[in-house]
């Protein structure tokens, strides 16, 4: 007997059928199913992934369009997205998204009376919270009061508990309000990057989350904030590369191939049916939005399933402008006074070719627009952008197309935390993961790829195997 022979059968015999490897299926091939793959079959679990789309990424994905290859939507990531960036290294495409030397980040306003005027969010090599007194100091965008009170809400912020479950019941602007944030205040800088990572605005999201994201981005190392994004199409990371890697692992990968029920036998063992094929399995792991999950959960594996519906969602617009010539000589820019948010440069990475310009503008927490036809968000956006950026004025329009991701994530709303479940479940073998279940951490990257860390950690714990979270010496 090998010592993986060995491992295999320390654990509960019923689990695994008492056979040499324990096999498992992931249910879903987001980053959340394809972390958990990689983490199960890198312990030597048998595992077979599916994924009911004909591609793997979830909802960070790219697509054809002509000669453009299109991200759904811009995603970003910090240096302080631990998961994440274990899973582009994982994966081997770490290179292909970077991040910034140093956190930078060009905020143009238009609103202003006196013109437009451009600020910056710069951090220095100063140790925490000094590496941004600076920047703080010299944003055009406050009056100085308004500056020093900033200063005096992150020194109060750097003594919570994101943790803390009386934070979850309160909204982030109660606390803002609280802590003598103007609204100038709240929108000119809380909500520029809350809004963001939130997918919300600060009445709507749960103070306990913005704690997070603040604390951690901002407040824990100098660096925690700089911003890295993908060089290249998202599917080159998520689909190509992260199927590289799973078949190197020797993962079974099935696309296009929705699991339609799971039960478990009277001998512990899983029966996952698809549509053409009953798949056995020790160990399941449902990584799959909070309402697919609950269709497929079997009876008494949570409390009260319902929960999960609880749970609402928040969508994401994205507008794709081609431009006939350039028009944006910056990575990317936020505005302020603009219904426009984010705009990022995405020529290079789409393949753009033929000279012009392709510009993503990203819009979170779009409740007002994701329904709108494309003619009213061109009739909106485009004037915006030549308000935005002069060089666009009278620039000819090559292309102009929208993406829409209707439930992008998890609403943060107050009282969330408590509607996201663990990944454990009462049901022994099955397992839950996504950005929506309790990673602590708002519906980004890196809690889909945190929630594949638990999942597969109680898997393989509860299959005898040995687990070495691969973020616990950061931890």
């Amino acid at each position: 007997m090998t010592a993986d022979e060995r491992c295999a059968t320390t654990g509960d015999p019923a689990l695994h059928g008492g056979g040499s490897r324990p096999r498992a299926v992931v249910v879903g091939g987001g980053l959340a199913g394809v972390t958990s793959a990689l983490q199960l079959a890198d312990a030597g679990v048998r595992v077979t992934l599916l994924e009911g789309r004909p591609r793997l990424g979830g909802l960070a994905f790219s697509f054809q369009r002509g000669e453009l290859s299109v991200d759904n939507g811009q995603h970003v990531y910090l240096r302080c997205c631990t998961a994440y960036r274990w899973f582009l290294d994982r994966v081997e495409g770490a290179h292909l998204a970077p991040v910034q030397d140093r956190l930078d980040v060009p905020v143009l306003d238009v609103g202003h009376p006196a013109g437009p005027r451009l600020g910056r969010l710069r951090r220095s090599g100063l140790p925490v919270p000094l590496h941004l007194a600076r920047s703080l100091a010299t944003y055009p965008h406050l009056s100085l009061a308004e500056r020093a009170s900033v200063g005096r809400a992150a020194l109060a912020l750097k003594k919570l508990d994101p943790a803390d479950p009386a934070l979850d019941g309160i909204d982030f602007a109660t606390w803002l309000g609280r802590h003598g944030q103007s609204p100038r205040t709240v929108e000119a800088l809380w909500d520029l990057v809350g809004v963001a990572t939130l997918n919300a605005t600060a009445p709507h999201a749960s103070m306990g989350l913005a704690a997070m994201v603040f604390k951690t981005g901002l407040l824990s190392e100098p660096g925690a904030a700089d911003i890295g994004w993908a060089h290249v199409p998202l599917g080159e990371l998520h689909d190509t590369l992260a199927r590289k890697a799973l078949d190197a692992a020797g993962v079974r990968v099935e696309t296009r191939t929705k699991a339609e029920r799971i039960a478990r036998g009277e001998d512990g063992r899983w029966t996952v049916h698809t549509p053409g094929e009953l798949l056995e399995a020790d160990a399941v792991v449902l990584a799959v939005p909070q309402r697919e999950t609950r269709e497929l959960l079997p009876e008494g594996a949570l409390d009260d399933p319902d929960r999960l519906l609880d749970i609402g969602t928040a969508p994401i617009l994205n507008l794709h402008v081609v431009y006939d010539r350039k028009v944006l000589r910056r990575p990317f820019f936020t505005a302020l006074g603009s219904p426009v948010q984010w705009v990022f440069d995405r020529t290079e990475s789409s393949g753009l070719t033929g000279g012009g310009q392709y510009l993503a503008v990203s819009q979170s927490a779009a409740q007002d627009d994701i329904d709108e036809p494309v003619s009213v968000l061109r009739e909106r956006y485009l004037p915006e952008l030549e308000r935005l950026l002069p060089a666009a004025r009278g620039a000819g329009i090559r292309d102009f197309f929208v993406t829409r991701e209707r439930t992008a994530t998890f609403a943060p709303t107050p009282g969330v935390g408590r509607l996201r479940p663990g990944a454990r479940t009462h049901a022994p073998g099955l397992y839950l993961a996504g950005a929506w279940t309790a990673t602590g951490w708002p519906a980004t990257m890196e809690s889909a790829v945190r929630s594949g860390f638990s999942a597969a950690g109680a898997a393989l714990s509860a299959l005898g195997r040995r687990y070495d979270h691969p973020l616990q010496e950061a931890a």
